[in-house]
């Protein structure tokens, strides 16, 4: 995380926060139209850079210590920054996409779980939860809050149908630095953490294993499994605390839209949604 203090932002930053954030979304969802079996994580990353550039904004994860890569593509049993290569993606796939987008100098990171064709109605229901954990964090994410009600919001969704909540992954504050303070668990106690104030910027991102909560993390230095290699399911927005309600910054709706065209994905995500 960089720095040691939370950066409140001003209405002004929170709309270049916002416009990066809503790029985000709109670049997950050119990924969505190109999804099917037999496309290639590469293929997927190269398709995401181009439209990003395109817009006049760069990769936030490209160059991240070292990090290679404009996604973060995590299939199946891989929870969280899985490296764009050679690996086919498959009928039956369950793929976690990560995004990050850097515009007029704001951060904006979101990510989505796509099942691929016909997926087991277990793993569809894991999607489903872990979404609306997502939901559940997102609407305690009020100005005098603290940041354990949103984590506890977010395991006691996930845990209530005995999934196991990754800990060692967490949530984060968003702005000049894809990384801020305050770090945002998917546990805790409500009432502990830090209070939430308006002008915070967050990224709530449950991550969320059909098995185990166990981890491990496989050699090339960011893929990270579920120790049962069970699926997992990974969704995040980038929210902003207000005076009132929560206002997410990002936005799942072109992505949705996107996958309605997408005679691969339709199916099982109507279950979904």
């Amino acid at each position: 995380m960089s720095g040691s203090t939370i950066v409140l932002k001003n209405e002004e930053e929170v709309s270049y926060i916002r416009r990066s954030s809503l790029l985000v979304g709109k670049t997950l969802a050119e990924v969505a139209r190109n999804l099917k079996p037999g496309i290639s994580t590469d293929r997927l990353d190269a398709i995401a850079e181009a439209f990003i550039r395109d817009h006049g904004a760069t990769p936030s994860f490209k160059g991240y210590h070292g990090y290679k890569h404009t996604l973060c593509i995590s299939v199946n049993e891989e929870i969280v920054h899985g490296i764009p290569g050679a690996r086919i993606i498959g009928e039956g796939d369950v793929v976690s996409i990560d995004c990050g987008v850097f515009l007029n100098g704001f951060h904006g990171d979101s990510a989505y779980t796509f099942p691929l064709g016909l997926v087991d109605l277990q793993t569809i229901h894991l999607l489903q939860v872990t979404k609306t954990a997502l939901y559940r964090g997102i609407a305690k994410a009020k100005a005098g809050n603290r940041v354990g009600d949103i984590s506890a919001a977010v395991q006691e969704c996930a845990e209530q149908h005995g999934y196991g909540v990754v800990r060692e992954l967490v949530g984060h504050g968003v702005g000049r630095n894809l990384h801020e303070k305050p770090e945002v668990p998917n546990y805790g106690k409500k009432g502990a953490g830090p209070v939430l104030r308006p002008g915070m910027t967050l990224a709530i991102e449950p991550m969320v294993n059909l098995g185990t909560r166990q981890i491990r993390q496989l050699k090339d230095g960011w893929t990270v499994i579920t120790q049962d290699r069970k699926p997992s399911a990974h969704f995040e927005h980038t929210i902003a605390i207000t005076e009132g309600e929560p206002e997410i910054l990002s936005s799942f709706d072109e992505i949705e839209l996107a996958i309605t065209e997408n005679e691969y994905i339709k199916e099982s995500i109507s279950i979904l949604n």
